[in-house]
This record gives C-alpha cells, sequence and structure tokens, in this order.
C-alpha cells in the first residue's frame, strides 16, 4: 500500500525547512529531494550498532531505530533537503519473482530482533514528518527510482541514501547516490565521475555490467569466471550489452564461452536489474517537503524506546516542530520573569530580608503555592559536592545571583538562615545533589516542597530523560539555554560582570524556571494522583539517600587488589590454554580472528550468520560448548569471565576515595518502575547468586568504630506481591505452608506430594512464578529454561490451572490499563501506557509487557522505599549511632555500633515487615557479619 500524508506544496510554503534551508520558491534556491531506501538504512544501522547494548528495560531491541534517527539528523544537517520521503520494501512477492522465482533465495536469516524495530522506525518517520512510501509488486528501489525519475523532471537535486548498487544506475549530473562508507556516518557521494572511476562504465550502463557479473544478494548468477574489470571493458568496448549481445562470437576464450552459455541468464539479469520509473504512487513528488513534527509523539516514542542519550535534541535541531518559527527563533532563556541582582560583599542580607523574608505576617508571597526557585551551580557526586554559586528566584521576579566567595560574615548567616528555613518553602532541580553540594559547604537544605526532576519523573516515569531544559520545552514550551554539562553548570564569574548578563543571567533563569515548572508539574501530579508519592515518599527519600551517598561503604581495597590479580591471573592463562588447543597464536578479543579458528580451522558448528560472518557472543559460545567436545568455546567463555570480573574489580578500585570507603551514587529517575538504581559504581550488578561474585562482596566490609554489618532483605516480595494483587487463594496458601515455598508450588503443579519435588522440578516453577512477574512469554520461558516452546507452553497452561488467579489477574491488569490509559502500583504510582491502544503491534505489545511488569515490580520498590524512611527514622528517633549503608534491590545493609546489634536487628525487621499489610506477611530474613558477604542469609 501507498503510505499518504497531507502536506501542502513546499514550493508555496513560507518559513524554514530542515537545516534552516528554504523551501523551493522562497529564496530561489534548487529544491533538493532526498529518497531514503528505509530496509537498506535499518539493515545498516542494526549491524552498525551492537543489538546487546541497544535495548528496553522491557527486551525491544532499539539499535536500529537510534542509528536510522541518527543518520536521518546527520543527513538533514548536512543535506539541507526541501523534500524527503523514506521508501521500504513489501513482505509479498514483486514481479521480479513473477518472473524469477527463485529470485533473493538463499539470503541469510534476518536476525531475529531487526523486525520489530521497522515499524517503530516507521512511526519514528511519521513523527518526524516524513513520508513512508511502498507500493505492492515493487521494491523500495522502484519507488525510488519514480521518484527519482519525477524529481529530476520537477527541477529537483535529488540525492538518494541506500546501499543497493542497483540505485547506481539513476545517477546523472543532478542525481547523486549516497553509498554506505565504513562506518555509520560516513557515506561516499558517487555521482557519475565516482561511478565510472569504480567501475569502468558511466552510470547508465552500470546495469548492464551487473548482469554480467551477477548479483549474490540477489541470487542471480552472472558469467562464471567474468568479474567487474572484464565485464567494464567488454561494455567499453561495444559500447552496451546489447551491443556485446549482438557480437557475442567475437567474445575469445573460455570467458567467451562461458558468456554465450549463460546469455539467458544475462540476459534475465539485466530485466530483473531495470528499476522501474512508473511506478503509480498516491502521492506528486512537490508534496514531500519536510512536514511538521509531533513533538509530543516523539517524546513518548523515544521515551518507550528509553533512548537515555541527546538524540532528541540533535533531532528537534533540524526538523519543523509543531510550534513552528516561535520555537525556532525564539532565543534561548526568553519567557523567563527574572529581575537580577548580583549580589556583592555585604549586599546579600539586605536582599534577602527584602525579598524573601519569613512569612510571618500571613503574606502569601513565599506559600508553598509559590516557592522560592533555587538553583546550585558547582559539581556533586560520590557522596559530596562544591558549590560555585547559586542563585535565588521569588514569585515577584526577582532574581539574585550569589558568589559564594564575596560573601561577608552577615551576608553568609542570611543565606544559611534562608536555605535551612523549613518556613521559607523552595523548589529546586535535582535535590539530592543541591543537598550534597550544599552540605559539602556547611549548608542545610530545608522547606523543600519540590524537586522538579522527581516530579516529572512521577508524571512520566516511562522519560530517560528529566534536565531542566527538557522540562521547560516540554511543561512550558519555552527554550532554556542548555548548561554545559547535564543540568551542572560551570560558570565563568569573572569580575562580576554586568548585572543580569552571560552566566549569572542563566543560572538566575534556571531558579525562575524552576518555580515556574512547580506549578505545572503540580497541576500535573494531582491529576495522577502522585502528589502523595512526592511529598510522602520521594522527597523525604532524597535525604536519607543523601545521608547513605555521604557514609559510603569500607572497602578493604588491600582484598580487591588480590582478587584482581586472581582474576587477570587466570584470564592470562584462558589465553595461554586457548592458544594450547589451537596450536598458534591468536587475539581471543577479536572476533574476525575466532571466526577463523573455530570455523574454518577447527570446523565447528556455524553460529547465527550475522554481517561480518557467523557470531561469537556468549550465546553462541556456550551453545557450541554443549554441542560439542572441544575445548575452546568454553576456555573463551572463562576468559570473557574472568576479564569481566577483572575490570569490575578495577572498577571498585577507582572509587574507594580517601576515607577508604566507596560511596556510590544511587538514582530515582531512572527505573520506570519506581526502583532505585546505583552508579560509580554501580552496586547492583554484583552478583550475588554466583560464588565469585559472593567474593567480591566481601571486599566490602564493616568500617572503623562499627562492630559489624547486617543485612535485612525481602523473601520472595515480587510473588508476594503477586499473591496480594490476584487474591490466588492457593498461592496464599502456598506461603501459609510451612513448606519451602517453591517446593510447594511445585507439588500443586506436578500433582506431587513435597517431598517428591526434585530440584529441576523446583527451578522450573520458580523460574516460572518470577518470570510470570515479569511478563514472561511461553517463548521466553523455553529459552529461560532451555526446553522446547511446546514443553514450556504446557508447563504455564499446568501452573495457570493450579493458579487460575494468577491468570485472570495478569489478564486484567493489561485490560485495566488499556481502559484507564495507565498501570498502578500499591501505593498509587502510575504508569501511562498510551500504546496499549497502538495499531502497531510492536509497539502494543511492548506497552502490554510494561503493563505486566510495572504493578509487581513498582509496589516492590514502593515498600522497600517506605520501609528506608521507617527505618531511618527510627534510628534517627532512638538516638542509635547505627546506620542504614545501603540498598540494593529489596535487601537494606546496615553498619551496627557497638552493643546496638540486638536493638537495630529488631528495629530493622520489625519496621521492614510493617511496611505495607499484604494478604500474606512480609517476610524479612536477617544476618550479620564482617563483610558484606558473611552477612548474607
Amino acid at each position: 500500500m501507498v503510505t499518504k500524508r497531507e502536506t501542502p506544496d513546499q514550493t508555496s510554503q513560507a518559513g524554514t525547512g530542515a537545516g534552516g534551508a528554504a523551501p523551493a520558491g522562497s529564496g530561489g534556491r534548487r529544491p533538493r529531494l532526498l529518497l531514503l531506501d528505509g530496509h537498506s538504512m535499518a539493515f545498516r544501522a542494526f549491524f552498525a550498532l551492537p543489538v546487546e547494548k541497544f535495548g528496553t528495560s522491557t527486551g525491544q531491541s532499539t539499535n536500529a531505530v537510534y542509528g536510522f534517527a541518527s543518520m536521518l539528523v546527520k543527513l538533514l544537517r548536512d543535506e539541507e533537503p526541501t523534500h524527503i520521503a523514506v521508501a521500504w520494501d513489501l513482505s509479498g512477492p514483486t514481479f521480479r519473482h513473477e518472473e524469477y522465482a527463485e529470485y533473493k533465495d538463499g539470503r541469510s536469516d534476518t536476525p531475529p530482533e531487526l523486525p520489530s524495530q521497522v515499524p517503530l522506525t516507521q512511526d519514528l518517520m511519521r513523527l518526524v514528518g516524513v513520508a513512508n512510501l511502498s507500493a505492492p509488486g515493487f521494491e523500495a528501489d522502484d519507488v525510488i527510482a519514480t521518484l527519482a525519475h519525477q524529481g529530476g523532471e520537477a527541477g529537483m537535486e535529488v540525492l538518494i541514501a541506500s546501499g543497493d548498487r542497483d540505485a547506481f544506475q539513476l545517477i546523472t549530473d543532478s542525481c547523486t547516490v549516497l553509498y554506505p562508507g565504513k562506518s555509520l556516518s560516513d557515506l561516499r557521494r558517487m555521482d557519475p565521475a565516482a561511478v565510472e572511476d569504480k567501475y569502468g562504465v558511466p552510470p547508465e550502463r552500470y546495469r548492464d555490467l551487473a548482469a554480467l557479473v551477477g548479483e549474490k544478494a540477489d541470487n542471480l548468477p552472472g558469467v562464471p569466471g567474468v568479474g567487474p574489470k572484464t565485464a567494464a571493458k567488454w561494455i567499453t568496448k561495444y559500447g552496451s550489452l546489447d551491443e556485446l549481445v549482438a557480437h557475442a562470437d567475437e567474445i575469445p576464450g573460455k570467458a567467451g564461452q562461458n558468456f554465450r552459455d549463460h546469455l539467458d541468464d544475462v540476459l534475465r539479469n539485466q530485466r530483473l536489474n531495470r528499476l522501474a520509473t512508473d511506478v503509480a504512487l498516491d502521492v506528486d513528488v512537490r508534496a514531500l517537503g519536510l512536514g511538521e513534527a509531533d513533538r509530543t509523539g516523539i517524546d513518548a516514542l523515544f521515551d518507550n524506546l528509553e533512548f537515555a542519550s541527546n538524540l532528541r535534541e540533535r533531532l528537534y535541531s533540524v526538523i519543523r516542530l509543531e510550534d513552528g518559527a516561535e520555537t525556532a527563533e525564539a532565543a534561548p532563556s526568553e519567557g523567563f520573569r527574572v529581575d537580577l541582582t548580583v549580589a556583592g560583599t555585604g549586599e546579600l542580607a539586605s536582599w534577602i530580608t527584602e525579598h524573601a523574608a519569613p512569612d510571618t505576617a500571613g503574606s502569601d508571597t513565599l506559600t508553598p503555592t509559590a516557592p522560592a526557585g533555587v538553583a546550585v551551580d558547582g559539581t556533586w557526586g560520590r557522596g559530596t559536592g562544591r558549590v560555585d554559586a547559586l542563585a535565588i528566584s521569588v514569585p515577584t521576579g526577582e532574581a539574585v545571583f550569589v558568589d559564594p566567595t564575596v560573601l561577608d560574615p552577615a551576608d553568609t548567616e542570611a543565606l544559611a538562615a534562608f536555605l535551612a528555613d523549613p518556613g521559607r518553602p523552595k523548589v529546586v532541580h535535582e535535590y539530592k545533589g543541591a543537598l550534597l553540594a550544599l552540605g559539602a559547604h556547611g549548608w542545610t537544605l530545608g522547606g523543600v516542597v519540590s524537586d522538579t526532576a522527581l516530579a516529572a519523573y512521577l508524571v512520566q516515569p516511562g522519560q530517560r530523560r528529566f534536565d531542566l531544559a527538557d522540562l521547560c520545552r516540554r511543561y512550558l514550551g519555552r527554550e532554556l539555554e542548555e548548561a554545559s554539562s547535564g543540568d551542572q553548570l560551570t560558570l565563568d564569574l569573572g569580575d562580576g560582570g554586568d548585572a543580569g548578563s552571560g552566566h549569572q543571567h542563566l543560572l538566575a533563569v534556571r531558579a525562575s524556571a524552576t518555580r515556574d515548572l512547580f506549578g505545572v508539574l503540580s497541576a500535573e501530579l494531582d491529576k495522577r494522583g502522585g502528589t502523595h508519592l512526592l511529598h510522602e515518599v520521594e522527597l523525604p527519600l532524597v535525604d536519607v539517600l543523601a545521608r547513605l551517598e555521604r557514609a559510603g561503604i569500607a572497602a578493604d581495597t588491600e582484598y580487591l587488589e588480590g582478587l584482581q590479580g586472581e582474576f587477570a591471573s587466570a584470564a592470562r592463562s584462558a589465553v595461554e590454554r586457548a592458544h594450547e588447543v589451537v596450536g598458534h597464536e591468536f587475539n581471543l578479543g577479536s572476533p574476525k580472528q575466532l571466526q577463523q579458528v573455530l570455523f574454518e580451522e577447527l570446523g565447528l558448528p556455524r553460529t547465527k550468520r550475522i554481517k561480518t560472518g557467523y557470531t561469537t557472543d556468549a550465546d553462541a559460545l556456550a551453545w557450541l560448548a554443549a554441542q560439542t567436545d572441544n575445548e575452546l568455546p568454553a576456555v573463551l567463555l572463562h576468559h570473557r569471565d574472568q576479564t569481566k570480573l577483572r575490570t569490575t574489580v578495577e572498577g571498585l578500585i577507582k572509587t574507594v576515595a580517601d576515607d577508604g570507603r566507596i560511596h556510590t551514587t544511587f538514582n530515582q529517575t531512572v527505573a520506570a518502575t519506581g526502583r532505585l538504581s546505583s552508579t560509580e559504581p554501580n552496586l547492583q550488578n554484583i552478583p550475588v547468586r554466583t560464588d565469585v561474585g559472593r567474593r567480591i562482596r566481601r571486599a566490602f566490609v564493616v568500617g572503623e568504630g562499627f562492630d559489624e554489618l547486617l543485612t535485612a532483605d525481602y523473601s520472595q516480595i515480587e510473588l508476594r506481591i503477586m499473591a496480594h494483587l490476584s487474591g490466588e487463594q492457593a498461592l496464599i496458601e502456598a506461603f501459609d505452608s510451612g513448606y519451602d515455598f517453591h517446593a510447594q508450588m511445585a507439588a500443586q503443579v506436578f500433582d506431587v506430594e513435597v517431598e517428591q519435588v526434585d530440584g529441576e522440578a523446583r527451578s522450573k516453577i520458580k523460574a516460572m512464578s518470577y518470570g510470570l512477574a515479569y511478563g514472561l512469554s511461553v517463548y521466553g520461558l523455553s529459552q529461560q529454561l532451555g526446553i522446547a516452546p511446546e514443553e514450556a507452553k504446557r508447563l504455564m497452561e499446568n501452573y495457570f490451572a493450579e493458579f487460575g488467579g494468577v491468570r485472570d489477574y495478569l489478564d486484567s491488569v493489561v485490560e485495566e490499563a488499556r481502559r484507564v490509559g495507565y498501570t498502578e502500583t500499591i501505593l498509587g504510582r502510575r504508569r501511562y501506557l498510551p500504546d496499549l491502544t497502538s495499531d502497531n503491534r510492536q509497539r502494543r505489545e511492548m506497552a502490554e509487557r510494561m503493563a505486566l511488569n510495572a504493578p509487581i515490580q513498582g509496589s516492590a520498590a514502593d515498600i522497600i522505599k517506605v520501609a528506608m524512611l521507617r527505618v531511618d527514622a527510627a534510628l534517627t528517633e532512638g538516638g542509635f549511632s547505627s546506620r542504614v549503608l545501603l540498598q540494593v534491590h529489596d535487601e537494606l545493609v546496615v553498619e551496627i555500633a557497638p552493643g546496638e546489634r540486638e536493638e537495630v536487628e529488631n528495629l530493622v525487621t520489625r519496621h521492614m515487615g510493617s511496611a505495607y499489610d499484604l494478604r500474606v506477611p512480609l517476610a524479612v530474613s536477617v544476618g550479620s557479619g564482617h563483610n558484606w558477604h558473611d552477612a548474607a542469609h
């Protein structure tokens, strides 16, 4: 079918096109038509970016979409087209198959991670304002050829972005092919001279050359023994393939005889190679101007795809947005109300008294509905920070810029009192960063009624970025000048400069923008039922997390260095053993050399076909190890494991601070389900179920002045939440049975006594139970257990036959979310999923997996956060010296002060166990020891 889009004729439209280029008719510039070969670009993007590094939390691969979007940005920026379209292949046969049934037979299977990305890429093109075109019975090349022909007749300059050499026959003085080079961003301009230089024939004769040589990708055999040079020599001598055929008897030697013997193949190739220029398309080439982009739709798609980069901003810089010229032409930071004072020595105290005094007279100037905005410039992380400057903006529009180095004692006292006063409400962006930076300066921050990053996260938890500039665009429709790095500015304070200018003005604008966002986001939170989560859970947790980061956890550096050496030695030994097995040295980190050794020299079974040959990833090596008796695949896997462990330990050593402790950074706005994450270093990815992972945990030890570490975690919390939410009585009874939970479940599913359940049956039911909490499919279960899909299906059917309430709950979750548009946790944490009603199957299924995943994981996140708050408050109120150090998944790590073990253990167990009243008890397991490993239970 032909996908049409209503777009006004760009030759008469005012405004600017992509990259600021004037459309045809405005300024006299010749129209430029850019035609993209959709599947060609998607394949190139897929193989250029590692699929394992581009994917969503629900398992949707995204490398092709990301790469395609990146190439689009580059093309729009560099080529500045006035008209653009993407041509796509359809799945049905074409006229070429009707003539030659074997056309394109033998092509490598499409990677399974790619097909689901094509509709997502097409959605992105539609949202950007680019037409998606296709035609039944024809290939994308034919659609491109037709549009190129029409564009040429309309006087356009034509550019074709394609990796298919068949497009070379379209090249003229006004039509250029942008052909892939070595990297994703490398495109070679193939004009008539470039084609003739490379192939020895002009573009109009390239089809003749291809007919002689053949095309393996299309399963079009050429003349044996005839390569491009011989074909070019013949065509040059006789002028064309037609003339060559007429003089076939004159071609000497074996090559000539082969040509005559395969003449029918050559003539067929010539017919099939010809691109159709007369495809019936329901769109005129002059109507293919770049349309207005749907910013809301792009934001939603990028959020669903979890793109955490500046790709969105790069894309916005080269497309036409719905808010049109006003946004594009607006100067950064316009529209924010700022009357700036740059406070000199002795001037800040009086400004605070005049503009930000405590609300003692009942004035509503600084009520919670109209707080002061505070913006802090500096650095923060790993439990500390630095303040370089700050700005305060009040609702009347006045703002003050503060350089801490010029404050006198009265100014410092007034500022400290303002910042700490809980009676003077404030709103900040990235509250924890401000706490750490100000805390390192000796200041406290009280009265914070909102963190705009946290508020935006609760409004749209699927978003991946919550920087202030992006939020201003989304919610205020205003452009905020970007900071130099994230939201932490680097200010050139100079000699004070002019009031209201430069970076001083920018910081004041950010304070004003934060305050303006507060009102909009507060209203959104009220509509979405998230106000109580912000004020009762997320904001109070910021202070707790800041203290956890400041405290850090002690590390045994000597032990870590020993582990590092051990893993490095094991990796070297694996290299030596691999060389012994093969009989010569080779680079274990080179996929090309691995392919040569595994599949050519050793003749091992071929793995999945990829662009560069056959994959040698971890799954492939594990498969080879199971399929063959050759030792090498297992040695290679061991080498990779030891290398990865060495890298992990090296990373930990580098993060040990001068106080001998590791200060990780906790993130509240990364996981869409509400879970906390950890970075620099990531302490949540240290494996706990492997012996090596447990050995790494031994490096985390009790600090000086404390007796031991205590760990407390929830037992099977996701399954307990599933029992609570589903109300499945058999599941509830399994928890209350007194038996091992998974064994009891297995006994019911397999209809045996609990004592008869073996380890394999227990493992299958455990995988099933946890998998369902994460939206596991039949195929996913079969892959996880290494069983056939039919067996996985039977296992799932038996499970649901015994626990029908679970199936009914899972079905109802998706249907209810489809009806209301969101899922909800036990504390009301919502995740809006508009794609549940999408016509795009891939996007709809991705949203369905999110709908299954969010309530259970999100409720677990809610419960552990409430538990943290209660445990921390109880420790503080009880005057204990013991302190919480880490939260890792469903586990708390507490450092126990001398003489406090029994009381603190009871306190932790009681408050964790009562964090939420489920239909089944919240079981808490506790252990203690000198290090994190020994404290396990």
